[in-house]
């Protein structure tokens, strides 16, 4: 495993972690509250940037608690980051509910997990 430079572009950001040991991927967090209706998309800001070793990306993958419990999902599963991206790290979330969905502030929207490619 290598070591992931994360950078803070916002105070209220949370660095990405491991929840438990052995996780495939680190949580990603919410900046703000964003309220989602039924049928709509929202993009979810982190207030982080990464940089990722070389012949690596990173995908972007919803929770599964979030899918089944409230209907919310990563529109673009799996959400790739190219190794040579420097912006914001930032989350669309699409909600196929009946009910608004409330984003919280600091709320684990999906993890991130970074892959050596060929």
């Amino acid at each position: 495993m290598y070591n992931l430079k994360v950078k803070k572009l916002n105070d209220d950001a949370i660095i990405p972690n491991f929840a438990h040991k052995g996780d495939a991927g680190m949580d990603l967090y919410s900046i703000e509250e964003v309220v989602i209706p039924p049928g709509e998309t929202k993009l979810i800001k982190t207030g982080i940037c990464i940089e990722l070793p070389t012949m690596t990306e990173a995908q972007v993958r919803p929770r599964s608690g979030l899918a089944l419990k409230h209907s919310v999902t990563v529109l673009n599963t799996p959400g790739t980051i190219d190794e040579g991206y420097r912006g914001e790290l930032k989350i669309i979330l699409i909600n196929h509910g009946k009910n608004d969905f409330k984003v919280e502030k600091a709320y684990e929207n999906c993890s991130n997990d970074s892959k050596t490619y060929l």
